[in-house]
């Protein structure tokens, strides 16, 4: 036993030490460095260049012992290579560490970031005063990055000393669902955390934290809270709320709704300001509901060879709009083939915002080839999954009798024949009982 203890002991040593070599397993991040091209001043269209650049991340600080053992690509100049740290480890997931020769890569682009006052009302009191601390004579970096398979959404405020490529993150704020599928009705959760440098100068000078909806043009604010003054501010969204206690406890600024409706298919975006500073992620929630379906007339009539039969599907209450209608038919034989999309109708949009629409076929059992009938079908394929709507349809007067005819009179045939027989026997026995009584009565007299 004392081996084996000794053992483990040394494990332990050796795996803390391999993780304090490497980092705590942070990866070494490829990005975008992206800034306006120097000489056009201000405006809307100011040309961008943007250069590779690299990010060497520790959680603790660089040493002189980790700097000889990092080993920067030649074809990335060195002003554009960074080594940063990142105490909360908020580089170091995951979703921003693919395995070795994987072709995809996580996106990644570096900013430069000037602190400002905010302009909000509900994070003006954050920058009381007009002086800017001492703090704020830095380099000051943004980095926005997205993980593998929309795992993770960051956005980090980092801090260098001036002309120094040794930043370290300030303010972090994240989402771990950067996209959100949801049905109608449901609670959802837009995920959304941050991170301060408890050793920066901006810890403790309080927060706030602002939910906005965006969509085709169109904005709102959804929810902002003042940190400082511990306030709400007033807003026209209702059913949205934040848990209070997580934000103060452990940075959790996700957002729920109590009830998801059409309306709040959209991105949303979630920002954090401190004194001078502010990061943001946006969230993108999806509101999919599949349709349901009918088909009138319910029951369908019985057919007739020569007559037009007009059946309509209706397809409501979906969302998003986006729809395939088509019809299929199963005959009696088994058989099932595609009778097409019929007559598709425009979209409509209900109060609630769902969507309908509906397709008209006309049945002709000569041109269709439908025999006695069958069952025929409205098939409905969306993004929130297929649906099916079945309808019996019987087909009179058809000149071909079916198996099942032909077997119903070959039977009453037989029935018939039986009975036919069963007749001719009794009557011959009572006409030969009949001649032998006139026989014996001759005879006697």
């Amino acid at each position: 036993m004392p081996e084996i203890s000794t053992i483990y002991k040394i494990s332990i040593i050796a795996f803390t030490l391999f993780f304090g070599a490497s980092g705590s397993g942070c990866p070494v991040l490829e990005c975008w460095f992206v800034q306006e091209k120097p000489g056009y001043g201000g405006g809307f269209s100011v040309p961008m260049s943007q250069e590779k650049s690299l990010m060497f991340i520790r959680t603790e600080a660089f040493s002189e012992e980790s700097f000889s053992q990092l080993h920067p690509p030649a074809d990335i100049s060195p002003s554009r290579i960074y080594y940063v740290t990142d105490p909360a480890g908020t580089f170091c997931s995951a979703a921003l560490n693919p395995p070795k020769g994987s072709v995809n890569k996580p996106k990644c682009e570096i900013n430069p970031f000037m602190p400002h006052a905010s302009m909000v009302r509900w994070a003006s009191a954050l920058t009381d005063s007009a002086q800017s601390p001492v703090y704020l004579q830095a380099d000051w970096f943004s980095v926005a990055a997205q993980g593998l398979d929309e795992q993770l959404t960051l956005s980090n405020i980092m801090r260098a000393p001036s002309a120094s490529k040794e930043p370290q993150v300030i303010l972090s704020v994240s989402s771990k669902t950067p996209v959100v599928r949801s049905r109608l009705g449901e609670a959802v959760l837009l995920d959304c955390g941050f991170w301060v440098d408890a050793s920066s100068s901006v810890h403790g000078s309080g927060f706030s934290v602002e939910w906005r909806y965006q969509f085709r043009g169109e904005g709102r604010l959804v929810l902002a809270y003042d940190g400082k003054n511990d306030r709400f501010a007033e807003t026209s969204e209702t059913g949205a709320d934040i848990d209070i206690t997580g934000l103060y406890q452990t940075g959790n600024a996700s957002l729920v709704l109590e009830e998801s409706q059409v309306r709040h298919s959209g991105t949303y975006i979630c920002t954090v300001y401190l004194p001078h500073l502010l990061a943001q992620v946006a969230v993108n929630l999806e509101i999919v509901e599949p349709p349901s379906l009918s088909i009138y007339p319910s029951p369908l009539p019985l057919l007739v060879p020569g007559q037009v039969l007009v059946v309509q599907c209706e397809a409501s209450g979906f969302a998003p709009h986006t729809l395939d209608l088509s019809w299929e038919f199963s005959g009696a034989d088994g058989t099932s083939r595609s009778l097409g999309q019929g007559s598709v109708t425009g979209h409509r949009q209900a109060t609630d915002g769902t969507f309908s629409q509906s397709s008209r076929l006309e049945l002709d059992s000569g041109k269709l080839g439908l025999g006695r009938g069958g069952e025929v079908t409205c098939v409905a394929k969306h993004e929130g999954g297929t649906r099916r709507a079945a309808a019996t349809l019987n087909v009179i007067g058809v000149s071909a009798p079916s198996i099942e005819d032909s077997m119903a009179m070959v039977a009453v045939a037989l029935v018939l024949y039986g009975l036919i027989k069963f007749l001719s026997w009794t009557f011959c026995s009572s006409g030969e009982l009949n001649f032998s009584v006139d026989t014996k009565m001759l005879f006697f007299f």
